[in-house]
């Protein structure tokens, strides 16, 4: 079965392409991400970390 995958892989043109564009998606999304989480704002941080501790259900 992996055997035949790989021949079909590599007969493939241009396949060569799919591995680089997914790393690039992958740096580019977790650059991003780093870069949001140092430059959020510490009010808006220590609000979110706050809500599951929230109570503000209704009461049945």
């Amino acid at each position: 079965m992996l055997k035949f995958a790989k021949n079909y892989m590599e007969s493939i043109e241009g396949i060569a392409t799919y591995p680089m564009i997914s790393l690039l998606i992958f740096f580019v999304f977790f650059s991003l991400l780093f870069w949001w989480v140092f430059t959020a704002s510490k009010e808006h941080i220590k609000e979110v970390s706050e809500l599951p501790l929230e109570d503000n259900q209704p009461k049945q």
